[in-house]
């Protein structure tokens, strides 16, 4: 599939860059050939149904998954070296919090991990709006709210790097629509986001789409550009026009 995003980033501006990268998890090749170059200040959507492969190329990205091959450079760094985890920020699909501190004590131990201090633990929970359950036991939130916990820790520190798997899972279309607004003045500010989602309507909300299949590349490209190489009205529509065409190129 052909790359419609664009020229092709300079080394200066180059945050994620994924060479051949091949993951194999039991007797399954999850990721066999994948390559990928992510700039910086862009939202970049991870999209595809369950089982395509994007846990495992976001854990990748952040260097927590073993791989069978391949190069994986984050900021100029091989993934997950020490020197990368102030710049770079992970949001899980499961919450990784304490549910038996409140939301401050949670932020206030990553941040002490990371050398911060109080103003910026309240600023965070103040962007992900949690300001009003500051004092809550996490365990007592509900799942968005739990979310919004995990999602706040990744923004400690304003990193350079999000890595956001399905950030915007059991919110409400409010709520979606703040966060988005979030990632998208982070990113006009210099940050580069990867979000995963399975939800197509989110598409739009990108600056860059990649479409996984089967973990391989299904499209590279711009939300316009998705709608008008396939002529699809929506983003679901588009997919599986890609869907059908892969399945036809085999």
């Amino acid at each position: 599939m052909a790359d419609l995003a664009g020229t092709t980033p300079g080394a200066a501006d180059v945050v994620v860059g994924i060479g051949h990268l091949k993951v194999v998890r039991g007797k399954r090749v999850v990721l066999p050939d994948f390559s990928l170059t992510l700039p910086r200040g862009q939202v970049v959507g991870l999209l595809g149904p369950s089982g395509s492969g994007k846990t495992t190329l976001m854990r990748a990205v952040v260097g927590v998954q073993t791989v069978a091959g391949g190069t994986v450079e984050v900021l100029g760094r091989p993934a997950g070296s020490p020197e990368l985890r102030s710049r770079v920020g992970y949001m899980t699909q499961a919450v990784s919090v304490y549910s038996d501190l409140t939301v401050s004590e949670n932020l206030t131990y990553f941040a002490a991990l990371l050398g911060l201090g109080r103003p910026e633990v309240a600023q965070t929970i103040d962007r992900v709006e949690l300001a009003d359950h500051a004092g809550d036991l996490v365990g007592r939130l509900s799942g968005g709210e739990r979310s919004r916990v995990s999602l706040a820790v990744a923004l400690l520190g304003s990193p350079e790097l999000l890595v956001l798997d399905e950030p915007t899972v059991g919110l409400d279309p409010v709520l979606r629509q703040s966060l988005w607004d979030l990632f998208r003045s982070l990113a006009t500010g210099g940050t580069t986001l990867l979000v995963s989602s399975h939800v197509m309507d989110e598409a739009t909300r990108c600056d860059r789409l990649v479409l996984l299949r089967q973990g391989r590349l299904l499209a590279d490209t711009t939300p316009a550009g998705l709608l008008s190489q396939t002529g699809a009205r929506n983003a679901d529509q588009a997919f599986l026009v890609l869907e059908r065409q892969a399945g036809g190129d085999t």
